[in-house]
């Protein structure tokens, strides 16, 4: 069996061990690969393991020779997975690995808010506290979290994640969902009546939802204007969500204090993204899956997934 990884430096840049894969054939491992040599590379390919690598129908019509794709991520949008489907190439990917760490991230942004640690680090480092009058000061204005309200739009295991530390810091929590569940055992939880309700009275408004039609560019100017004043936004879903511009244009204005966003529409991103150069919006890139712990667990459940295939028993199948 011959397996090929198109694009593994993300995912393991030297701390975590491929060597496994050796148990299952011939192996070759790339750091990253152009678009112009993907077919070279997996032309004769059995198996082959993509990120962010596309592969498109154009490309997997060219090859003979696959059995089966691996992603290294949750999201599966770079493979066409529909005609994998009809050239009978099951398309595995790597679900629910990142819960714990994706809500870390988010209240990482929220706390950054609340309490300004950079900024008042940054301060005594610069001295502002030996050359202080008082014992203490503040830079801007602290807030506590305990009775703010938090909206939550997608409730699923991360949402559900998220939920469980805001209860921990006795925060009012809304969430909105498309299957909605019995939540009745969640400290401070209620489901809003609507979107419109979970807007307007949220202090802090964070995504957790997936990337659909429906959901593309949600976040707008009519969704902005439904929520409060000086609202903070946190998105670590996926960027285009968000419709950068109509956040950018809001976070300018100051009608929201602030925006928070592991993720953009174009990864890495154009330097004439809007929300680079927006006041008060923290972005981090593409992050929040990539805690060493949290990619050990992906590579456990890559691994299973090679081994259910090479046992004829595919599993975390996208296109069955």
């Amino acid at each position: 069996m011959k397996i090929v990884m198109l694009d593994a430096f993300t995912t393991n840049p030297g701390d975590l061990d491929w060597s496994f894969l050796n148990d299952f054939g011939e192996v070759t491992v790339y750091d990253r690969t152009d678009e112009g040599d993907i077919y070279e590379r997996i032309k004769d390919a059995q198996i082959v393991v993509t990120n962010k690598t596309p592969l498109d129908k154009a490309m997997l019509s060219r090859l003979p020779e696959l059995k089966f794709i691996a992603l290294l991520s949750t999201g599966y949008n770079v493979v066409d997975c529909e005609y994998a489907k009809e050239i009978g190439v099951p398309v595995s990917n790597i679900p629910t690995y990142s819960t714990s760490a994706v809500a870390q991230l988010t209240f990482s942004f929220i706390l950054e808010f609340t309490n300004a640690v950079s900024l008042h680090s940054a301060s005594v480092h610069n001295g502002e506290w030996e050359s202080c009058k008082d014992f203490c000061y503040w830079k801007t204005p602290l807030t506590e979290l305990e009775n703010k309200t938090i909206g939550i739009v997608g409730f699923g295991k991360i949402g559900q994640a998220v939920a469980d530390i805001a209860a921990g810091f006795n925060m009012n929590i809304l969430a909105v969902s498309g299957h909605e569940t019995d939540q009745s055992d969640r400290k401070n939880f209620r489901w809003a009546s609507s979107l419109d309700e979970l807007l307007e009275k949220s202090d802090f408004v964070t995504l957790h939802c997936p990337l659909t039609p429906k959901t593309t560019g949600m976040v707008d100017e009519e969704f902005i204007s439904k929520m409060k004043r000086g609202a903070i936004l946190i998105n670590t879903s996926r960027g285009p969500v968000l419709n950068e511009k109509a956040v950018a244009d809001a976070l300018n204005s100051g009608y929201l204090a602030g925006a928070g966003v592991d993720v953009l529409s174009t990864e890495p991103p154009k330097p004439d993204n809007p929300l680079l150069k927006a006041k008060n919006c923290l972005i981090t890139p593409h992050i929040a899956w990539a805690g060493f712990e949290t990619r050990q667990r992906l590579v456990s459940v890559f691994r299973s997934n090679i081994e259910a295939f090479i046992n004829g028993n595919p599993i975390n199948v996208v296109n069955p």
